[in-house]
């Protein structure tokens, strides 16, 4: 993938217009900033090797972000906006060097209220997600990288996670309420985006301005229940997912489904799990539970493990073994694992079933019961036992060629992400807040550093 060159800038001229503002220049941990999970890609590995910035700044707050925009744009310097880096994209690897702008320092909570909140974009999901449910409400949704991901970060590089079996996605219509960004302009200033506006600047990669602030909806607390189902057939066990998805009355907040032989990177749960079974792993609402049995008396499945909310701070978390902490365990027990993004055709799990056996254990099932555009979805993140970079398009391309939407978490690009082009009306809204190209440049086929 070829990058626009940037042109050099002063060093020492910018760390004098940082003056006052926390600065790192140790190669070794401005290196370390650099990075995000894109190791779960092999091709990422190579492709954005040695991909490191010039310095990292932690801005304490907006007036300080202010003065990182203002220098940067009079020394010409590229930005990186990165949370904690839990991203699988590369979307916080500087491609062409400059300064990576660290939020973690503005983790002020504003304000909770019954149904919303207001954030600085440092803040972690979980210490949210703590204050919330002392007033009987919490997040709508979060990754399974939510005890250490920043609601920044989320927002600008994440779409949707635990939660989104009843909420949907971040980007569905009152998902997210508003953003406060700094621009790169040459007097740089601040925009607050409400309603459909707040599209402008998510899941953009952090190319449409620097994220001060959000404003999110809460919903309400209830109390979950974890469970662990075991079925013999594969297919039985997402038919199942898919009656409890469609179950409207069951309050849900997790549906993972998971063929054999993932179970087995799963190692604090293999004590639950029989040998050769396939998994459903689940968050109910505990008025739901009573349910819960007759469904699976249906589908033959057994419950295996469960934990009620009396216990929800003690022992097992089922949230961090779903969404990409799967792969993360597999990669733990076989580094050379990776792994798809998918969003199957709607033709009743056919497309599903053809999958499972065509590619065996070579690409190994694992889907994800969510919201999307008011029906039930179920997106695949398979786990591919990866060979070759040419094999692995192959895999991609069997999909594609056979209707499964494939977002491409081999590439860094927006394009061949969830998105297969950037709206005109970002495009307007980029050329107004970074109008010299300098926000996470290379990131988009359409966009570049500006001469």
């Amino acid at each position: 993938m070829a990058v626009t060159p940037v042109k050099s800038f002063d060093l020492e001229a910018l760390l004098l217009s940082l003056a006052g503002i926390e600065v790192i220049t140790n190669p070794h941990e401005v290196a370390k900033l650099s990075q995000d999970y894109h190791t779960f890609s092999p091709v990422l590995v190579e492709t954005l090797q040695g991909k490191v910035g010039d310095l990292v700044v932690r801005p304490a707050n907006e007036a300080e972000v202010l003065k990182v925009a203002k220098a940067c744009v009079e020394h010409g310097v590229p930005v990186t906006v990165r949370g904690a880096g839990t991203g699988n994209y590369g979307q916080c690897v500087p491609l062409h060097g400059g300064v990576i702008v660290d939020m973690t320092k503005m983790h002020s909570i504003l304000w909770v209220k019954p149904g919303v909140a207001r954030v600085q974009a440092g803040v972690k999901l979980a210490a949210l997600d703590k204050q919330a449910q002392e007033i009987g409400w919490e997040m709508r949704m979060a990754p399974s990288t939510y005890r250490t991901a920043t609601i920044g970060g989320f927002i600008a590089g994440g779409s949707g996670g635990i939660g989104s079996i009843q909420y949907g996605l971040l980007k569905d219509r009152g998902n997210l309420l508003g953003l406060k960004v700094v621009t790169m302009e040459d007097e740089p200033r601040t925009i607050e985006l409400r309603g459909d506006d707040v599209q402008k600047a998510n899941h953009a990669w952090g190319i449409n301005g620097i994220i001060t602030e959000i404003e999110i909806p809460l919903g309400a607390a209830y109390p979950w229940a974890e469970l662990i189902v075991t079925f013999d057939d594969f297919m039985t066990t997402v038919r199942f997912g898919q009656a409890l998805a469609l179950a409207d009355g069951m309050i849900k907040k997790e549906i993972g489904v998971f063929a054999s032989p993932i179970s087995q990177y799963f190692t604090a749960l293999q004590q639950y799990i029989p040998e050769g079974t396939h998994v459903a792993l689940l968050m109910i609402a505990e008025p739901s539970l009573e349910l819960l049995p007759g469904l699976l008396q249906e589908y033959g499945g057994k419950i295996v493990y469960e934990k009620l909310a009396v216990d929800a701070s003690k022992g097992l978390h089922l949230a961090e073994f779903t969404w990409n902490h799967t792969t993360l365990h597999a990669r733990n027990a076989d580094p050379t694992i990776t792994y798809l993004q998918s969003i199957f055709p709607n033709d009743n799990l056919q497309t599903i079933e053809h999958m499972y056996h065509h590619f065996g254990d070579e690409v190994m099932m694992h889907l994800e019961f969510i919201r999307a555009n008011g029906a039930v979805a179920n997106p695949g993140l398979q786990l591919v036992r990866y060979t070759t970079e040419e094999r692995l398009y192959e895999i991609i391309r069997y999909h594609e060629q056979r209707g499964v939407f494939i977002a491409n978490p081999h590439s860094y690009l927006i394009e061949e992400g969830w998105k297969r082009a950037i709206d005109p009306e970002h495009l307007e809204f980029k050329k107004m807040v970074d109008p010299h190209g300098l926000m996470n440049p290379g990131k988009s086929k359409l966009l570049s550093i500006a001469d």
